[in-house]
């Protein structure tokens, strides 16, 4: 009991710490900038781990999201945003490991605060630098909670963490990210603009898919649909890799946003200082 408090506890702190700053950032920035931009994003999300090591795409899902832009100048951009959508694993599509045969799938939330570089001059509402390729990076954090057959995964316990088995104990549901990727910006005219985006985040956990260290239990003798989660094939012994615990899960989201801009006025700055080209 006093585990599942200490967890609860740590969600919240992270939660509350990494949305306080963005809310400093946006704000902050934001006194030193003429325009904002506040859009809705939808596309694709789908992992990478232990049950899909490296094609992208695989088992993608629907995504969608706000997000939020503080434009510093034509080049540099301070952007926050919630997404969210589902990412699934299988080894039967996967093909990476016949003899395990685990599958998974999460919802995820993903709120990240990034600082984006335009290769470009670029203004929403301008008539000449229309467009421009961007790059992006910053730190952010996952919610996440992965469940098979209709059971939460944690729960259960996969690889002993319930037991104590090895010294393991049950695993955080929130963790930090560094998101980083690419795009492409077009203003569509004096207040929209598209923007087409992939972006990976590397987390820092290895259990988005309930994947990470070894067996627990001597498959032979399982009995239970629960245990049955841990050991699907019951060939395993304990001890017996079931993941890589060197390397932490990755995921991706990939889509289009569409955002309406607005001006910011510095007052310590002629309004006409940035025009609109």
């Amino acid at each position: 009991m006093k585990k599942f408090w200490y967890f609860c506890a740590l969600n919240l702190t992270m939660k509350k710490h990494l949305i306080a700053l963005l809310f400093t950032l946006i704000g902050g920035f934001s006194s030193y900038s003429q325009t904002a931009e506040v859009g809705v994003f939808g596309g694709l999300t789908y992992y990478l781990g232990d049950i899909n090591p490296g094609i992208h795409f695989l088992m993608s899902k629907p995504a969608y999201g706000f997000l939020a832009r503080v434009n510093l100048d034509s080049r540099w951009t301070v952007k926050g945003n919630y997404y969210t959508g589902t990412i699934r694993g299988d080894d039967r599509t996967g093909r990476t490991n016949s003899l395990r045969n685990l599958n998974f799938e999460s919802k995820i939330r993903d709120i990240a605060g990034t600082v984006e570089f335009n290769f470009f001059d670029y203004m929403t509402g301008s008539r000449k630098n229309i467009l421009t390729p961007y790059i992006f990076g910053g730190i952010g954090m996952v919610i996440f909670n992965p469940v098979s057959n209709g059971e939460r995964l944690k729960d259960v316990g996969t690889e002993g963490q319930n037991i104590g088995f090895d010294g393991r104990e049950p695993y955080n549901l929130v963790a930090f990210t560094i998101p980083f990727g690419i795009g492409f910006k077009y203003s569509l005219n004096r207040r929209f603009s598209v923007t087409g985006e992939w972006g990976l985040r590397k987390s820092f956990t290895d259990y988005l898919d309930d994947v990470s260290t070894t067996y627990y239990l001597d498959g032979s003798s399982i009995t239970t649909p629960e245990e049955l989660l841990s050991d699907p094939t019951r060939l395993h012994q304990p001890m017996q890799e079931r993941g890589d615990p060197s390397t932490d899960d990755w995921y991706n989201f990939s889509g289009l946003t569409l955002t309406y801009k607005f001006r910011l006025y510095n007052k310590n700055k002629c309004p006409n200082e940035w025009k609109e080209k």
